[in-house]
């Protein structure tokens, strides 16, 4: 399969999903009703109307956990890629997954001794 027929797949594949999507959006709008409620615009938390306002700050020891979570999480991101290739590559891949993971865990050493985990 020549380049130009693999981005012309690409492209009508990208073309079948978007399709997809906005038909969708269409047979919902033709076939559901809107309908109109005095409580439909009101923030709500498990059913019973917010005592506070909708827009409140969020403490910023909340940003530690948000950066952890983040840098965990593109841990595995690169984790199922390496995965993959690792028997092909070999060593080299393991000694880069190596490096990869010590950096995190230096970040996590680092975020441990600020007191990230501690409870407040």
């Amino acid at each position: 399969m020549s380049m130009l027929q693999q981005y012309g797949t690409l492209f009508g594949l990208i073309i079948g999903v978007i399709g997809f999507v906005l038909s969708l959006f269409v047979i919902t709008r033709l076939l559901g009703k809107a309908r109109q409620e005095p409580g439909k615009d009101v923030p709500a938390t498990g059913g019973q109307l917010s005592r506070d306002p909708v827009w409140v700050r969020y403490h910023a020891r909340y940003y530690g956990y948000a950066l952890l979570f983040l840098a965990f999480d593109m841990e595995m991101a690169y984790m199922y890629p390496w995965a993959v290739v690792y028997k092909q590559v070999g060593l080299t891949a393991l000694l880069d997954m190596g490096v990869f993971l010590l950096i995190l865990f230096l970040g996590l050493l680092y975020g441990w001794s600020q007191g990230a985990f501690r409870r407040q």
